[in-house]
C-alpha cells in the first residue's frame, strides 16, 4: 500500500502539462537578486544551451525595486531536460532574434535540476572582478601649465617614476566596456569608456584643448558642464567609480556592475595617488535557474 502511494506521488511529480499543440511542457524558474531596471529600450532574456543549439526561454524586465516581471517560463520538457546550461543576456526591447546578443550577463551549468548563475561563468562576463584594483590622481593636464584647477580632473595613472598604469582590471569580452565616473553633487558624470588601462579612453568632452590629456583613462572637468553643474569643479570630497557597462549601452547612467569605487579626500591634493576599493561583491547579481 505504501509502495503504491509512493509510485503515484512520483508519477505526479514527474508529470508535465501540454501546450495547445499537445507538446509536453515543463517550467523553468528563476530566483535572482541584484538585477536592476534597464529602462524602456532593453530587456533581460534567458537562454538554454543544448548540444548544438541555443533556445530562448523568454524575456523579462525588472522594476525600480528589483522585482522581476516574470520568474516562471514554460518550456518544451525535452529541451529543458537536455539543456546543459542557462544564460541571461541584455537585449533590445524590440527583439533579439533567434540568437543571443553579445551582452551576456550571467550564466551557469546545470547540475541536476539547478544552475547557479554568476557573472564569472565562461558564457557570461567570464570573470568575477574580485581581482580588480585601482588608484587615481587629481590633475588637469589639458589646460596647459595652469595650476589653478588641478583638483578638477581625475586620471587613472601612477605619477611615480614617470607615468605608469594604476588600474589592474581583467580583460572584458565583446559586449562589455569599463567606464569611469565622478559623482558631482549627486550627478554621475562620465570620464569615458575604455578597454585598455594604458591608453586614453573614448571621451574628452569636458576637457580643455590647450594640451593633450594623459594616455590613460581620465577626464578634466573644465568645460561643457552638464545641466545643474558648474565647471571647473573641485573634486575634493566627491565619489569616483569604475563600472562595467553593456556595449551597446542601455543607459547614460552608470550600470549596476561596479568593481571599484573611491571617496576623494577633503581636502585633496593633486598629483597624489589615492586608492580605490573593490565593491563588486555588493553590486554583482546572484541567483539560480531551476528546472
Amino acid at each position: 500500500m505504501i509502495l503504491s502511494i509512493v509510485m503515484i506521488l512520483s508519477g505526479l511529480m514527474m508529470s508535465c502539462d501540454k501546450d495547445e499543440d499537445g507538446i509536453d511542457q515543463s517550467t523553468l524558474v528563476l530566483d535572482i537578486s541584484g538585477l536592476k531596471d534597464l529602462g524602456e529600450d532593453y530587456v533581460y532574456e534567458g537562454w538554454i544551451r543544448l548540444d548544438e543549439e541555443i533556445i530562448s526561454t523568454g524575456t523579462f524586465t525588472v522594476d525600480e525595486n528589483g522585482g522581476m516581471s516574470k520568474t516562471m517560463f514554460d518550456m518544451d520538457v525535452e529541451n529543458l531536460e537536455q539543456a546543459s546550461s542557462f544564460m541571461i543576456t541584455i537585449e533590445p526591447a524590440s527583439g533579439s532574434g533567434s540568437e543571443p546578443g553579445k551582452v551576456r550577463l550571467m550564466a551557469g551549468k546545470f547540475s541536476g535540476s539547478e544552475a547557479e548563475l554568476t557573472i564569472h561563468h565562461g558564457n557570461a562576463i567570464g570573470t568575477d572582478l574580485t581581482s580588480a584594483k585601482g588608484k587615481y590622481i587629481l590633475a588637469t593636464p589639458t589646460d596647459g601649465n595652469s595650476s589653478s584647477n588641478e583638483n578638477s580632473g581625475i586620471w587613472w595613472l601612477d605619477p611615480n617614476n614617470g607615468h605608469g598604469r594604476s588600474l589592474e582590471l581583467p580583460e572584458l569580452p565583446e559586449g562589455w566596456k569599463y567606464e569611469g565616473w565622478a559623482i558631482i553633487d549627486d550627478v554621475p558624470v562620465s570620464t569615458g569608456k575604455f578597454r585598455s588601462v594604458v591608453a586614453a579612453d573614448e571621451s574628452d568632452k569636458y576637457s580643455e584643448t590647450t594640451t593633450a590629456g594623459f594616455d590613460f583613462p581620465g577626464e578634466d572637468f573644465l568645460l561643457n558642464a552638464p545641466s545643474g553643474l558648474s565647471f571647473p569643479v573641485n573634486l575634493s570630497g566627491r565619489t569616483v567609480a569604475i563600472t562595467v557597462e553593456p556595449d551597446p549601452d542601455n543607459n547614460s547612467e552608470p550600470f549596476f556592475l561596479q568593481p571599484l569605487s573611491g571617496n576623494i579626500p577633503d581636502p585633496a591634493e593633486s598629483h597624489v595617488l589615492y586608492d580605490m576599493t573593490n565593491t563588486i561583491k555588493s553590486s554583482a547579481p546572484t541567483g539560480v535557474a531551476k528546472r
